[in-house]
């Protein structure tokens, strides 16, 4: 079970008496204990609601983050709106109205706040009397309040920024950036901000946004990670989606963030859906609540803005029970913790988390690992005083795909050469990962290599050139040909073997199209379901009126019966036809396509659905895992000795995971292929040694308890001790 154990930063003492040293084995140090808070990641946990004599329940409210207290301003209760500022302490789990002085906003809903150094800033939204329907407008005032002081001031500002609500408002670079809402008449996709560094110089300043700019919306969050914002959904009218869009600040540039690389059977994206809530922690995005599609969900979706998936968090059903302590344990520069149960106090103090029912209109907010979602509308249109906490997690990220990308991008220790196509063109790889991934190429390299010792009189004799050109040792490249292959589709299948994904080109574009229809053929021959699936997503999400008769024509000539199917539907739809038949392609296109075309839109085929699952292969780190089991033993290239025991490895693949092994390989490589594995006079015990190889082949951990004491925890994790016999 994982634990967040609290901040605990004493750091390990030397006795008064002693002069420590470094280099001294017989160096004393205190244990020091510490105990702390804990908490079990990925918890819900319902925290005290508001009282109706502190605030009332409400919706359409904002909350902000400052220090360990949540602040939340205004809303409606059902009835009327609201502009009382409540405060809620983290700490101690209690309410209370937080002090103003001033003339504050005045009550309104769909508005902005952020926080910026001591100050929250609150921007427009809609005011006026919803009880009697009167006097209702948005608002385009700014407002600040002095956590310090409990001022409020209102900031008078020169521009044209049109009042507006239910907009997004985030912070960056000492500005407030204001995008998109509703004016009262329409939606907006504008962007505006302001310099909040200094009230008497401050300005709006419409912002020329480029790019891939998100129709106007309104209801929708945003939330700022890695430097740049990031949208998701929305109200859109007829155009509403489910597309997550980032704005990069430095160029004001808007890209839609494709989902094309999630296969089918993966975790999809989140529904379209409008009032929900979006907040960055680490480097994901986490999505929660709204309403999508008339219904009201409450999963917890998770986008991971490095390798760009969804997914859905699912919550711990842990009880919260008090019969638990935390001692934190500091020796020599190493810390541990250690959970201590009191197991007759597990079934008298059993206290079970909720989850929050699903709803929209509520507000949520970061302190810290945690995040803090407050009211909202629920089921039957009632407001929500509730208070909810969910712990986050932190883990290190695994650079698996990474590592292994860039063992492609960089070509160094490639064994193996291919001969592609007509024109011979070379392309050089790693046996230990091809032929982990595709069963096809693993048939032809032993085919290559059968060949390759007939061929020679000495077997491992000669000098082979990395892909830098520099001469080394061992055998020469072993050259495979493969003429049904040309280079350009060949490379982005290669891609796909080391990192799991493609990057995809330009959407839409007819060559780039043609291109991943070429890998898609590739990937047929090769059997690759799980390349098969990306490339048909893509060319399906890519084809438009402007492409379909090419996509269509080639996926004739390619016998891709699939995407041709795909193409001809696309063309004979009633919105689509009359603009694709009055078009030059259409006056190209051969006979027989014309023919099917037309009869396609007279008598239209019935539809077959099929219940049977999609296979979408093996992944990279299943591929990887059976190499490591025993798969790609026939494979291995280099030896490494634990205690006297031989273990069979792969030096590429060592080399792509750990940079210690790289130097050596490259540097001292040992004539007889034998690694010695110690840290000096301490061997590491075999099921510590095999953990760290299940880390460098895919990624997993599986340290035993009895091992996490030893200092080549370090040597698994980052630092490895090797010496060469």
């Amino acid at each position: 079970m994982p634990w967040f154990p609290g901040a605990m930063s004493c750091k390990s003492k030397v006795a008064p008496s002693v002069d420590f040293d470094h280099s001294c084995s017989d160096s004393v140090e205190y244990l020091t204990l510490n105990f702390g808070p804990f908490e079990t990641v990925h918890r819900w946990r319902r925290l005290p609601p508001c009282d109706e004599f502190v605030g009332a329940r409400r919706s359409k409210h904002t909350v902000v983050a400052y220090r360990d207290a949540i602040y939340v301003f205004g809303g409606d209760n059902g009835k009327n709106m609201l502009n009382d500022l409540l405060r809620f302490d983290v700490k101690d789990c209690s309410w209370c109205r937080a002090f103003t002085t001033g003339t504050p906003p005045a009550p309104r809903y769909h508005h902005s706040a952020v926080v910026y150094g001591s100050s929250m800033f609150v921007f427009g939204g809609y005011t006026g009397d919803i009880y009697s329907n009167s006097n209702l407008k948005n608002k385009n005032d700014l407002f600040e309040y002095k956590f310090a002081t409990g001022q409020w001031t209102e900031w008078k500002v020169e521009g044209r920024l049109v009042a507006r609500s239910a907009h997004g408002a985030t912070v960056y670079n000492d500005k407030l950036w204001i995008f998109a809402g509703y004016d009262g008449n329409a939606r907006l996709n504008d962007m505006w901000t302001i310099s909040l560094q200094d009230r008497e110089q401050a300005y709006w300043e419409e912002i020329e946004q480029s790019g891939e700019i998100p129709p106007s919306c309104c209801n929708f969050p945003v939330a700022v990670c890695r430097d740049k914002m990031f949208v998701f959904s929305g109200q859109s009218g007829a155009k509403i989606t489910n597309n997550l869009f980032q704005f990069e600040f430095k160029g004001h540039i808007w890209t839609r963030i494709p989902t094309e690389h999630l296969l089918r059977g993966s975790p999809p994206p989140p529904q379209r859906r409008y009032g929900h809530t979006m907040v960055a922690f680490d480097r994901h995005l986490c999505v929660f609540g709204g309403a999508a599609d008339n219904t009201l969900p409450n999963e917890l979706h998770c986008y991971d803005v490095d390798s760009q998936t969804w997914e859905v968090i699912q919550p711990s059903t842990d009880s919260e029970f008090t019969g638990i302590n935390v001692y934190e344990i500091h020796m020599n520069r190493f810390t541990f913790w250690f959970v201590v149960c009191n197991l007759s106090l597990l079934n008298c103090n059993a206290n079970f988390s909720q989850m929050p029912s699903g709803r929209l209109f509520h507000a949520a907010a970061v302190i810290h690992d945690a995040m803090y979602i407050f009211g909202g509308t629920v089921d039957n249109n009632v407001r929500s005083g509730e208070m909810y906490r969910f712990q986050f997690s932190c883990y290190p990220k695994c650079t698996l795909h990474e590592d292994y990308g860039k063992l492609w991008e960089n070509r160094q220790f490639c064994d193996v050469e291919f001969t592609l196509g007509e024109r011979e063109e070379k392309v050089l790889g790693h046996i230990a990962i091809v032929t982990a991934r595709c069963k096809w190429l693993r048939k032809k390299i032993l085919q290559a290599r059968d060949r390759q010792k007939q061929e020679s009189d000495e077997s491992g004799s000669g000098s082979q050139k990395d892909s830098s050109g520099r001469s080394s040792r061992g055998p020469p490249l072993l050259e495979v040909s493969i003429r049904e292959a040309d280079a350009q589709p060949f490379e982005v299948l290669m891609q796909f073997l080391y990192t799991d994904k493609i990057q995809y080109p330009r959407r839409g574009h007819v060559q780039d199209v043609l291109l991943i229809m070429d890998v898609y053929k590739l990937a047929l021959s090769f059997k690759l379901s799980r390349l098969e699936q990306l490339c048909v997503q893509y060319i399906e999400a890519s084809v438009d009126l402007q492409n379909v008769l090419s996509v269509c024509e080639n996926a004739n000539k390619l016998q891709l019966d699939q995407l041709k199917e795909h193409c001809l539907n696309f063309v004979v739809k009633e919105s689509h036809f009359n603009q694709v038949i009055m078009t030059k392609e259409f006056e190209h296109l051969s006979t027989q396509l014309i023919v099917e075309i037309v009869r396609r839109k007279q008598q239209p085929p019935p539809r077959v659905y099929s219940d049977q699952p999609v296979d979408i292969g093996t992944s990279l780190v299943q591929d990887m895992k059976a190499c490591l089991e025993g798969a790609g033993h026939e494979f291995c290239d280099i030896i490494l000795l634990l205690d006297g025991h031989p273990r069979p490895a792969h030096k590429a693949i060592l080399a792509a995971r750990s940079s210690y092994f790289e130097a050596m390989f490259r540097s001292f490589m040992p004539e007889d292929g034998q690694v010695n594995i110690s840290i000096g006079e301490m061997v590491p015990s075999t099921q510590a040694f095999e953990s760290m190889l299940l880390y460098i082949y895919y990624g997993h951990v599986n340290m035993p308890p009895e091992d996490s004491l030893y200092p080549f925890y370090c040597f698994m994790c980052t630092i490895l001790l090797v010496t060469v016999p």
